[in-house]
């Protein structure tokens, strides 16, 4: 093959490539510049938006939102220094046993301070249990007072009017 016939076979695709991004439109062509630029971008093409008219903004911003542009690629569940907030080993035994000495104080801490509010909800039960027995013996001697003296019995269960 000579050099004019290899250009003539590669003309037609390049022709064909050319097709197809016209045919793309504008849109789809920003598109692709966009995320071949990342994430950044997207962000500056949003905040241009914004200050241009801010309807092309809320525009992006809403296609972004939709689009998951900016979701994380990324499969890892959690990141190594979340991994060691739980009770594991940190590799420092010095560490190690200070925070089970701590964890240990604050526990006991806890637990104390739980009886503690027992006894305070239970002392403030008596009280007032305390306080209507003693309002129910009142008002049962002021009855008793101004009861009865005659020495009959009182009717008070019975509907009924006297007559």
């Amino acid at each position: 093959m000579t050099m004019s016939a290899t250009a003539s076979a590669s003309a037609p695709a390049a022709r064909a490539q050319t097709y197809s991004a016209q045919r793309e439109g504008w849109f789809a062509r920003m598109e692709a510049w966009l995320d071949a630029r990342g994430r950044g971008a997207w962000i500056a093409a949003m905040v241009f938006g914004f200050i241009l008219f801010w309807p092309v903004g809320l525009a992006l911003l809403f296609y972004i939102l939709w689009s998951n542009r900016m979701t994380c690629t990324s499969r890892r569940v959690a990141t190594p220094s979340l991994a060691r907030t739980g009770r594991g080993s940190s590799g420092n035994a010095a560490f190690d046993q200070y925070k089970a000495d701590t964890l240990r104080r604050l526990e006991d801490e806890q637990q104390a301070f739980e009886e503690f509010l027992k006894r305070l909800r239970e002392a403030k039960d008596k009280s007032e249990f305390d306080q209507f027995l003693d309002e129910r013996s009142r008002m049962d001697d002021s009855g008793a007072d101004r009861g009865d003296t005659d020495g009959s019995e009182s009717d008070a269960g019975d509907p009924r009017p006297a007559s």
